[in-house]
């Protein structure tokens, strides 16, 4: 029965370890948290018990963008053939986010101690965990938290249920996390490139004859001053597209290339220094290499990346990012030149 529960867990463990891309220069949530929680307990058949209920807390750290450490104190119970079973124990764990959003899921290992009691028979034994899940964010000091891990025990031959001294349970826990104190907000480093000296001219010159930042709307109609280079903008001369080509990904991954960032560095000092109020969508595209599905995934995080680069870089539009795989291409995939065409990322500006 244990088998086919651990199964699952050992899979999504293995995905945490590929490799997730980072985004540099984060200004680094490092908070200390308090997580109460609600355990609901399956004991394994080695028991000869019912399910149970229980309860714990947690104080623990954030440590960087991946990992969380935590040391949790709990008490379970349930009956059984025996009588009643206490088990009480705590434990040192360590969580591995694949990234943080408002939803982020993780996978999490600990080991500790229990001491175990059934009726009148009580040994304190090791306990180890594995086990995944998420975290929801309702603000920035209050997100809901849920979990389900299975328990290895071992008693030491402290002969608690007559015939093993090694138990396998699962768990599933539901609580709170409550982070103290402010969250860190991003923060672009500063610009030490020196800027263009102003343009001094020895008569003003009539606005409807300059287009100061070459996007086609003369200054005088031009009521987004400072475009971002290669953007379509509407009459008023305000963005509503970029397009991005060209290598920003590496091969078969969403972690960004130097020419990206580099790219995007530039997009972000022009969003900062010419703020437009509106959102902003970032659009992933893929070529027809692969199948369907893989290409939707991989350019929904591929978009993420680009999301997460930017508000890293102090970009203050609302920023939401979304994979469309290989639905919208722009050029032909019979060809390696439309493919490269349609492996892009578009920046649309929403109304």
């Amino acid at each position: 029965m244990f088998t086919k529960k651990i199964l699952p867990i050992a899979a999504l463990t293995g995905l945490a370890m590929v490799p997730q891309a980072q985004a540099a220069d984060q200004t680094q949530d490092n908070r200390w948290y308090v997580a109460p929680f609600a355990t609901f307990i399956n004991s394994g058949g080695d028991r000869h018990a019912r399910d149970g209920w229980g309860g714990g807390v947690g104080v623990g750290k954030i440590i960087d963008q991946h990992f969380n450490v935590e040391l949790k104190g709990f008490y379970q119970g349930f009956g059984g053939d025996n009588g009643p079973w206490d088990l009480a124990g705590g434990s040192a764990d360590v969580q591995y986010y694949l990234f943080r959003d408002k939803f982020s899921p993780y996978v999490v290992a600990g080991l500790g101690g229990m001491n175990t009691c059934a009726s009148a028979n009580c040994g304190i034994g090791f306990i180890g965990e594995a086990g995944v899940g998420a975290t929801y964010e309702v603000n920035d000091n209050l997100l809901i938290r849920s979990d389900v891990r299975y328990r290895y025990n071992n008693n030491f031959n402290a002969q608690v249920q007559p015939g093993t001294d090694e138990f396998h349970d699962m768990t599933v826990n539901l609580g709170v996390v409550i982070p103290f104190g402010d969250k860190p907000k991003y923060a672009a480093k500063s610009d030490t490139r020196m800027a263009p000296p102003p343009i001094v001219a020895a008569s003003k010159p009539d606005c409807s004859t300059l287009d100061s930042d070459a996007d086609g709307v003369n200054d005088c109609l031009d009521k987004c001053p400072g475009t971002i280079k290669g953007a379509t903008v509407d009459p008023k001369g305000c963005a509503v597209r970029l397009i991005l080509k060209g290598q920003h990904f590496k091969y078969d991954s969403a972690e960004l290339s130097l020419n990206a960032k580099e790219l995007l560095d530039g997009v972000a000092k022009d969003l900062i220094a010419f703020p437009q109020k509106n959102e902003i969508q970032v659009q992933g595209h893929a070529s027809s290499e692969g199948s369907d599905s893989y290409n939707m995934k991989l350019s929904q995080r591929r978009a993420h990346s680009v999301v997460e680069y930017l508000k890293l870089k102090g970009v203050s539009n609302k920023l939401s990012a979304k994979g469309y795989g290989e639905t919208q291409p722009i050029a032909d995939n019979a060809t390696e030149a439309g493919k490269s065409e349609n492996r892009r990322v578009e920046l649309i500006w929403i109304e």
